[in-house]
């Protein structure tokens, strides 16, 4: 794809853009025609080589430290990717975390953490995204076909949480309608990440398809929602799991 100048460039910001599918994200928007903004909590250095990557693909972006858990941390991207890169069209939230554990044994810090990062922190890049965010521009979360299927005894609370997002996406796509922007919620199925490498071998017997997704395969789906293509779909869930909830 032809980059656009800079001068004529939209923005575009992934929160938990370092690794993983929220990386494959960030190089897909970027090949997509947007400047880029990346939030990262604590690896500089994968980060970096997202930014290069798509540097040396002729895009433009930059990587911001951000914890999604600070309000003051994620008004200060978003402020930023702003002012370097241009008017902010689209926003992917992508940044999360996972624990697992019974309920009757589920430590209450891991319970706190799952909502503070994959609710709360959801909700806070949102809100704070929302005046920076000019009418027709795209807001979509990377939650987890967990909200239909929990699949585990251990992963009912993570499931709660991305249950959580996907209500919450009804609600702002709701408000959101007069202003064109349209609200979504990509729910990945097992994917193939250094996260899910691991266990990647229990799981891809119960996918219909035998295999787990791929980044690249999330980042596509997440492309077509933030294009103009996409702009009669709003306040959705879209699975993307190899039929795994089937």
């Amino acid at each position: 794809m032809t980059k656009k100048p800079a001068e004529q460039q939209s923005a575009a910001l992934v929160f938990g853009g370092s690794r993983g599918i929220g990386a494959a994200i960030a190089r897909q928007l970027a090949d997509d025609g947007f400047a880029v903004g990346l939030t990262y909590l604590g690896n500089i250095d994968k980060a970096a080589a997202v930014c290069e990557s798509i540097s040396a693909a002729g895009g433009r972006a930059i990587a911001l430290q951000s914890d999604s858990r600070d309000p003051t941390a994620v008004r200060a991207a978003i402020e930023t990717v702003s002012k370097q890169l241009g008017p902010l069209d689209v926003i992917v939230v992508n940044a999360g975390v996972l624990r697992m554990n019974p309920f009757h044994s589920f430590p209450l810090e891991d319970f706190d953490l799952l909502f503070s990062v994959n609710v709360r922190g959801v909700f806070l890049a949102i809100q704070a995204s929302i005046p920076f965010l000019r009418d027709g521009g795209r807001i979509i979360t990377i939650g987890s076909n967990v909200a239909v299927r929990t699949g585990s005894p251990e992963g009912g609370v993570y499931a709660m949480t991305k249950a959580a997002v996907a209500k919450m996406v009804e609600g702002l796509a709701l408000e959101l309608a007069p202003r064109g922007i349209t609200v979504n919620n990509v729910q990945p199925g097992p994917t193939l990440t250094d996260l899910t490498a691991e266990f990647a071998d229990r799981i891809v017997d119960k996918i219909p398809l035998k295999r787990l997704g791929k980044p690249a395969e999330i980042a596509s789906l997440v492309s077509y929602l933030a294009s103009s293509d996409a702009g009669f779909i709003t306040g959705a869930s879209l699975t993307i799991d190899g039929g795994f909830v089937l």
